[in-house]
């Protein structure tokens, strides 16, 4: 189910910046039944193209982030018209070039000095996964070691996705007073056109989501 948005005095955020809000113990995924921790995190929302067009509500993903000391949890709520999956994955979930069918993706990057390296993380809506390490060489498994819980809700056509990543696999040296950049996308369907959503567009004449200048910021809240 989608979560009760948190009602908030504070300064509007920007539309570029996502905030990361502390928790003092381990969130529990449950995405059929979230956690009141994450009420605590402002929604981030998109629903056009991964050029800032084609709006589409239908298609809206809402996320939410929250992070302890040792991992980053995020929160995905996902509206959808058809869904698209594959049946088959590894024993553990994991799928290579999941990203061919339906899917929610973070791409975190701690250093934004160091260019064209950072972490990608996807999920799809019946709970298969990929982790992904990306330099200019191309792309390797992460092994992370990220968890994850996923609830399909096919009568309001939304699925949901809760996601815990271990910081020390996307940085050796943490620090929250650190800023860190971020996009947040979703794939759809399994032949073009497909809808390829960005929460912070990458403006490339064909999809690319792989465009770190356009990421956004990911600021930790204490």
């Amino acid at each position: 189910m989608p979560i009760v948005n948190p009602t908030s005095t504070n300064t509007p955020i920007p539309s570029n910046l996502v905030v990361a809000e502390f928790v003092a113990s381990p969130v529990s995924l449950d995405s059929r039944h979230p956690s009141a921790e994450w009420q605590r995190a402002a929604p981030i929302s998109f629903c056009s193209d991964w050029q800032g067009r084609q709006s589409d509500p239908s298609r809206k993903t809402t996320v939410r982030v929250l992070w302890d000391r040792e991992t980053i949890y995020l929160h995905f709520d996902c509206s959808y018209r058809e869904l698209f999956v594959f049946p088959d994955s590894d024993p553990s979930g994991r799928r290579d070039k999941l990203w061919d069918r339906d899917v929610a993706e973070v791409f975190l990057q701690p250093d934004p000095s160091v260019g064209h390296y950072y972490k990608e993380f996807e999920v799809s809506p019946n709970g298969m996964w990929i982790d992904l390490d990306i330099s200019p060489q191309g792309l390797a498994d992460l092994k992370s070691g990220m968890r994850r819980s996923v609830w399909l809700d096919e009568g309001a056509h939304m699925w949901s996705a809760e996601l815990a990543i271990p910081i020390r696999s996307i940085t050796p040296h943490f620090s929250p007073t650190v800023e860190w950049r971020i996009n947040l996308f979703r794939v759809e369907g399994n032949t073009e056109p497909r809808f390829y959503s960005a929460w912070q567009p990458t403006n490339t004449p064909q999809p690319n989501f792989h465009v770190p200048s356009a990421f956004g910021y990911l600021n930790f809240h204490s």
